[in-house]
């Protein structure tokens, strides 16, 4: 399996910012420190190209984040300063997922540390989120035909509006959110399914939803799928408000995994949110995600769905 990484592409934030950029880089030392695959399958990729964002994004938008035009207005949607650091990043992280998406063809399973920028829209970001890495990599696939059936399969606690805005009308990208309902954002673009959850839902209910959701995901019968793996469910998270632990966490893992896995569908899992109260403790979770990712790319897919 490779997992892409992109942390050392930093950026400035002012003293005090609210965004945990550290993560990032405490996440892939933690991958290192367990070994969850060889070294040389940690990779870092190349930036996505301004033709392949423009898949997903409106060209104006996608000029004005590269050479920093963006207004005060738009940078405090999106919550980051614009700074040049700031624009290679978001390529990186757009890269990470494209990358991933062709590993996964190969592979069944692939991961980029980072991504699910599931807020930015095709003229706009928000909510920390740039560029839209899910959309565009799924664009990217199917303009170079390795597939033609995508699904989302959101599972950050917030809302997936901005690929929704992107992919609403296109009956080839199946969007499923499952998420906190009474959250960010507050005014939802709804996509093929959105399941909103009340706050305080615990492992069990949570994952009776998700179950039911998957089936009729699944039942587009999609070739690859973007798993978003948000840490930010967990009961401690400071912007999440659902209450799922980290066992039940790493049940909501498995249940996506296995189940794409028993029906050859190729996985890219992507990080997406993730703020604990303690950093330490959504660094926890995450490496849990991943190293489920590994168990599961080593079960041979069900016979009668082989995989690309």
């Amino acid at each position: 399996m490779k997992i892409f990484v992109y942390d050392q592409f930093t950026y400035p934030l002012p003293s005090g910012h609210r965004f945990p950029a550290s993560k990032y880089e405490l996440l892939r030392q933690a991958v290192e420190a367990a070994q969850i695959v060889p070294p040389q399958n940690l990779v870092v990729p190349v930036p996505a190209t301004f033709e392949q964002l423009a898949l997903a994004h409106d060209p104006d938008y996608i000029e004005r984040v590269l050479i920093g035009t963006l207004s005060t207005a738009e940078q405090r949607q999106i919550g980051l300063p614009w700074s040049p650091e700031l624009a290679r990043r978001v390529q990186y992280s757009v890269g990470a997922t494209i990358a991933a998406s062709r590993a996964a063809l190969k592979d069944g399973v692939s991961v980029s540390l980072g991504g699910g920028t599931h807020h930015a829209r095709r003229a706009e970001g928000q909510g920390y989120c740039v560029f839209n890495d899910t959309a565009v990599a799924a664009r990217v696939l199917q303009a170079e035909v390795l597939v033609r059936q995508v699904a989302v399969i959101d599972c950050d606690v917030h809302q997936g509006n901005g690929t929704a805005d992107i992919t609403n009308g296109d009956d080839t990208i199946f969007t499923f959110s499952i998420h906190g309902e009474n959250n960010f954002p507050f005014r939802k673009i709804l996509g093929d399914l959105d399941i909103g959850l009340p706050d305080g839902t615990g492992d069990a209910e949570y994952l009776t939803a998700l179950r039911d959701g998957l089936e009729t995901t699944l039942a587009t019968r999609p070739e690859i799928a973007y798993f978003l793996a948000g840490a930010d469910v967990h009961k401690n998270d400071r912007l999440g408000k659902l209450a799922l632990t980290k066992e039940g966490i790493a049940a909501r893992d498995r249940l996506v995994l296995q189940t794409c896995r028993e029906r050859g569908i190729a996985v890219v899992v992507t990080m997406a949110g993730g703020y604990g109260r303690d950093l330490h403790e959504t660094v926890a979770i995450q490496p849990q995600t991943v190293q489920i990712c590994n168990a599961i790319c080593q079960i041979a897919p069900t016979a009668n769905h082989p995989t690309l």
